[in-house]
């Protein structure tokens, strides 16, 4: 999806956004704290206290990510299809 924004403040009438849209994995460590990882995109995860502090910073972690990595301009992510637990005996 393009998004046109309008800025009345600036010589440029526009800015295009591209808004493409993660699935993120959130896990509890042993401490507590939240863990999140955006499985598309190799090496990006943070945390947080709460899971609200841990979305909002791990929105600012894919924006990094995707900033410093010229290759991600063509990358689309997978469709998310579902999580499943099993149990393994070893």
């Amino acid at each position: 999806m393009i998004v046109l924004i309008y800025n009345t403040n600036s010589d440029v009438n526009y800015m295009v956004h591209r808004v493409m849209n993660f699935t993120v994995l959130i896990e509890q460590d042993e401490d507590g704290v939240y863990i999140a990882k955006v499985p598309d995109i190799p090496g990006c995860y943070t945390q947080g206290k709460t899971v609200e502090q841990a979305m909002k910073r791990i929105e600012e972690a894919v924006r990094v990510c995707i900033e410093s990595d010229e290759e991600m301009d063509a990358f689309t992510p997978m469709k998310f299809i579902g999580l499943q637990n099993i149990e393994v005996r070893v």
